[in-house]
C-alpha cells in the first residue's frame, strides 16, 4: 500500500513537470519560428532598399548631368560617362560596377586611375547599360539574381538636364 502511494505521489508531482516541459518546448519553437520569420522579412526589406537605392542613385546622377551621359567603358567595364568642363579641364565621372560594388570615379579622363580606384557606393554584382537614341536604360544586378531595372530619358544631343 505504501509503496502505491508513493508512486501516486511521484506520479501526481512528475505530471505538472511534463505540463511544464511540454509548455516551454512550444514556446521555444513559437519563438525560434518567429525569429526565422522576422529575418527573412528583414532581408527581403534590406534586398528591396538595396534595389531601390542603386535605382535612385543612378536617376539621380543622370538627372544631375551637367554634360554628355554616354555609356561607354571604363578599361574594359561597361560604365555610364558624366563629362562636364571645369576651369577649362575636362573631368569625367565614371560609374560603374567593379569587384561586387557600385562604384564611382571622378577625375580627368587621361589620368591613367581605373576601375580599381573609384569609390564603393553600394553593393552590386554587375551594370548593364544601352542606350538607343534618347532612351538610357540602365540594370543593377545584385547578389541572389536580385535586379532593379530603369530606363530614362536624355535629352538627343547627350546632353544632361542643366
Amino acid at each position: 500500500d505504501m509503496r502505491e502511494q508513493n508512486t501516486k505521489l511521484h506520479m501526481s508531482a512528475l505530471l505538472p513537470l511534463v505540463v511544464f516541459a511540454l509548455f516551454a518546448v512550444c514556446v521555444l519553437s513559437v519563438l525560434l519560428t518567429g525569429a526565422n520569420v522576422y529575418q527573412r522579412l528583414t532581408q527581403r526589406d534590406r534586398d528591396s532598399y538595396q534595389r531601390r537605392t542603386g535605382a535612385q542613385y543612378l536617376a539621380t546622377r543622370v538627372r544631375q548631368a551637367r554634360g554628355p551621359v554616354t555609356v561607354t567603358d571604363l578599361q574594359g567595364t561597361p560604365a555610364l560617362a558624366f563629362s562636364q568642363e571645369e576651369g577649362g579641364e575636362v573631368y569625367t565621372t565614371w560609374v560603374y560596377c567593379h569587384d561586387g560594388w557600385l562604384m564611382e570615379l571622378y577625375a580627368q579622363p587621361d589620368s591613367g586611375l581605373g576601375p580599381e580606384d573609384g569609390a564603393q557606393i553600394l553593393p552590386a554584382e554587375q551594370l548593364e547599360l544601352s542606350r538607343e537614341g534618347s532612351l538610357l536604360r540602365a540594370a543593377l544586378c545584385y547578389d541572389g539574381g536580385e535586379r532593379a531595372d530603369l530606363a530614362l530619358y536624355l535629352p538627343l544631343s547627350g546632353e544632361g538636364r542643366p
